[in-house]
């Protein structure tokens, strides 16, 4: 690569100076975003044309119809996380995974990727599951170390198993990618991931003899299915609707809003009419701080893309080697880095624009990469400063965060192997969309 000259370098550096002081002074990462969008492209450009510019670019990010569906997911997994479904899919999971070594822990971890998927968010997963599973763990006699270990790396794997907003938001970004394709492609890297945190799981369980699940009646076994059977209906409407065609995806989730509130509220009735304007409010400023992410990223990109950043990584990348292995492992290095500092949202919508074109280059579906993408930033999730799942699983686990690292360390090794299967084998990612007929 041949050497850029100072001024080349010098945008890209104050644009990342300037978010990294801010975000490690407490800045919000929105805000971060923004001021060095703006400090970057003032050097490029007059202030007042910058500022026009990014009020247009944070307009026109958020101009689209498919971004509906992310306020709309967000709103019916509120209602999940209040309407009573995550001890019936516990109690579900007790039943399926009862018998094997650790099974608290192995509940902890099926009731996550199935109340994650349904919900399609981390944080409420860790919060709802691991809030439910901990004073049981605990007085079944397992460590809380481990057990918030387990909560906390095994919430992330809803983000995977669709519906899920990151995917919908990688769909945008990458352009051209259908939102079912991305959908269906989840499904078994979403199911690997918490499959290896099981693995892990079993391991430790069986070396420190901690306790099977008593055997379940009959009777046990056909009320926790059938009390399950109306929550886990949601994905099959969804996901069945989306690919016969009945709807979009976007008007899938309105039609979870409208089940997830005759489910929680009629049905169920763990809501009251007078929760629902708290539900609605929460849904509404978790709605706004994403949209407002979404909004700023796109104006960083932009920046980004006009001080060369993406040509200046591409070369850097090439000249390191042109073998898709190595340039996978080098971009997947990358990306453990970077969501370490920084959300799945914005490191989505900043970042695909710079990757994806090498990748595509190099004959790499942009549906495998998407799913490599979000599957390494979602471990992200559990580290620290930024790891909302991992806050939350140190709440509700009553775990210090000092204490739970090193007993999360063999589960990151795990969910490290999962990573590099899914990034080197294709068919992980492709198989059932191909199975389908959407590739």
């Amino acid at each position: 690569m041949e050497w850029l000259t100072a001024w080349e370098w010098f945008v890209p550096l104050v644009m990342l100076m300037t978010f990294v002081i801010l975000v490690f002074t407490g800045v919000p990462i929105s805000f971060a975003i923004g001021i060095a969008t703006l400090v970057a492209g003032s050097l490029m450009l007059p202030t007042d044309v910058t500022l026009t510019i990014s009020g247009q670019k944070i307009a026109t990010g958020l101009d689209s119809f498919s971004l509906l569906a992310i306020p709309f997911f967000i709103l019916a997994g509120s209602l999940m996380n209040s309407g009573g479904i995550a001890h019936r899919l516990i109690n579900l999971s007790q039943i399926m995974v009862g018998r094997i070594p650790g099974s608290l822990g192995h509940v902890n971890v099926m009731a996550n990727m199935m109340f994650g998927s349904i919900s399609g968010s981390a944080v409420a997963a860790a919060a709802a599951v691991g809030g439910t599973m901990a004073p049981m763990q605990k007085k079944a006699g397992y460590e809380p170390s481990f057990t918030a270990a387990i909560n906390v790396t095994s919430c992330i794997s809803g983000l995977l198993i669709p519906p899920s907003n990151v995917l919908i938001v990688y769909a945008l970004t990458a352009g051209g990618i259908s939102v079912a394709t991305l959908f269906m492609a989840g499904y078994i890297p979403g199911i690997l991931m918490g499959l290896s945190v099981m693995l892990v799981t079993y391991v430790i369980a069986k070396r420190r003899n901690y306790p099977m699940a008593p055997r379940p009646t009959m009777q046990m076994v056909v009320k926790a299915f059938l009390d399950a059977i109306p929550s886990l209906l949601m994905v099959v409407i969804v996901m069945g609707g989306i690919l016969g065609g009945i709807f979009t995806a976007t008007e899938a989730s309105a039609i979870a809003v409208v089940y997830t509130f005759v489910l929680s509220v009629l049905i169920y009735r763990e809501i009251k009419f007078k929760d629902l304007p708290k539900i609605i409010l929460d849904s509404v400023v978790t709605t706004s701080i994403v949209l407002f992410l979404i909004g700023v990223s796109v104006g960083m990109s932009w920046a980004m893309t006009n001080a060369d950043i993406p040509y200046m990584i591409n070369e850097a990348l090439i000249s390191v080697s042109d073998n898709l292995i190595v340039i996978l492992l080098i971009i997947n290095i990358i990306l453990l880095i970077i969501g370490v500092f920084m959300d799945m949202t914005p490191a989505v919508l900043i970042f695909t624009p710079i990757f994806l074109p090498i990748v595509k280059s190099m004959g790499m579906d942009p549906v495998h990469f998407g799913i490599m993408m979000v599957f390494n930033l979602c471990i992200g999730l559990c580290t620290p400063p930024v790891g909302s799942a991992l806050f939350v699983g140190c709440s509700v686990s009553g775990v210090k965060l000092q204490d739970l690292l090193k007993p999360m360390l063999p589960f990151f090794a795990a969910l490290l192997v999962s990573l590099f299967a899914v990034s080197y084998i294709p068919q992980l990612s492709l198989f059932l969309p191909g199975l389908f007929g959407m590739k």
